[in-house]
This record gives structure tokens, C-alpha cells and sequence, in this order.
């Protein structure tokens, strides 16, 4: 059985949840003053508290039930990120155009979904593992080609495959767009609440930490 769960965290909890990325940067100070800096982490890993979505007993009885089918930490699942979850711009819906996933040779047909940070300095291309089904598209060389026809998406992994006929040809280049959700699990075995504090307001922590798949 598969240590990853093809579900999604409850969505109207996920979005006030509190969180964001995390990097792991060495800083060593030489004996000049000066600083090297080593990056040990290639890509950030996201943690979040969706303690501050539950808002009634009823969304932490929820919770709870989805903690325990998940077994606390064993099995990991989906998370919506509200502030990054599409290809696309704040409050824009997902276009063929809108992130370039790679180039063409001829010969490979398979290319990973990426969202790409930044333009000028140093951009990050992020791996795009778990994409929402039904809201990828796909474009090469600018014209959309369509899912099931030209191509193939495994939603599970992120990986967009072109059909024999349809592979992108030397230099053209590959484009897509697309909803995405985080893969995490709980970053506790022990969920812990105190119904009384929840009552006067108290937030309940439900800590969720991203995985790699």
C-alpha cells in the first residue's frame, strides 16, 4: 500500500490555515568578516497549522476523523495552499502559456510540471508533483494541445506525457498551466484538544509538514 493518500484535506478548513515555506541555509562568518552562505535544501518545504481554518466542533470532529484514517503521521495527503496554488497570478485562472516545463528534442516525451520563481536573479523552478485533474493545460511552441489527445497527465506524480505523433520536436517549447495542491501528513501522532479553551476561542494546533513523493 502506498504511503500517500490521493485526498485532499478538507478545503473550507485549508484555507485559514497559517503557514509557508521553509529553507535551510548554512551561514559560516570567515575570520575576515565575510560570509558564505551554502543552501542545503535544493527546495523549500512548506509547514503549515490548519488550526486557525477549525472554527466549530463539528470542522474539528472532522479533523479528527481525517487524522485517524490518515494514522497521525503514516500517510500522507494533499493540502491547498490559499496563497499558492495555480500556475497562473493572484485571482487568475490557469493558461496553456503560462509556465514553461521544458524543451523538445525529438525524442522525450515525458516533462514534470513546474512553477518557476522569479525572472531576474536566481529563479527557482519548483517541482509540481500533486496538479489538480481536470485543470491542466498544455502548450507547445504557443498552440494548446489537449489532455486524453495529444497527451497524458499522471495527476499523482505531475508528469506530462505526448502520445507517439504527437512528441515536441527539437527546440519547440513545452508550456503549461494548472491548479496544484501541496503533499503533506501530520506532523504529530497526538492531536490534543481542550473542548473548553476550543469554546472560549483558544486555537486548536494541527501542525502538517510537506513531504517529498
Amino acid at each position: 500500500m502506498s504511503d500517500f493518500h490521493e485526498v485532499r484535506f478538507p478545503l473550507d478548513i485549508a484555507l485559514g490555515a497559517r503557514g509557508g515555506p521553509e529553507r535551510r541555509t548554512q551561514v559560516i562568518a570567515t575570520a575576515s568578516g565575510r560570509e558564505e552562505r551554502i543552501a542545503r535544501w535544493a527546495h523549500a518545504r512548506r509547514k503549515y497549522d490548519a488550526g486557525y481554518g477549525v472554527k466549530s466542533l463539528s470542522k474539528l470532529a472532522e479533523v479528527v476523523t481525517f487524522f485517524e484514517e490518515r494514522r497521525g503521521k503514516l500517510y500522507g495527503f494533499r493540502f491547498r495552499d490559499r496563497l499558492d496554488y495555480a500556475s497562473a497570478p493572484a485571482n487568475t485562472a490557469p493558461g496553456p502559456l503560462d509556465q514553461t516545463i521544458g524543451t523538445g528534442n525529438g525524442a522525450v516525451a515525458s516533462f514534470q510540471l513546474i512553477k518557476t520563481y522569479g525572472n531576474a536573479f536566481a529563479p527557482y523552478a519548483r517541482p509540481i508533483t500533486k496538479p489538480v485533474a481536470g485543470s491542466v493545460r498544455l502548450a507547445v511552441n504557443g498552440v494548446e494541445k489537449l489532455l486524453g489527445t495529444h497527451a497524458d497527465l499522471e495527476a499523482a506524480t505531475g508528469i506530462v506525457t505526448f502520445r507517439p505523433g504527437h512528441i515536441p520536436a527539437a527546440g519547440a517549447v513545452v508550456t503549461a498551466g494548472f491548479l496544484f495542491d501541496v503533499p503533506v501528513r501530520f506532523d504529530t501522532d497526538y492531536l490534543e484538544f481542550d473542548l473548553s479553551a476550543f469554546e472560549a476561542g483558544v486555537i486548536q494546533s494541527i501542525p502538517l509538514i510537506e513531504v517529498r513523493v
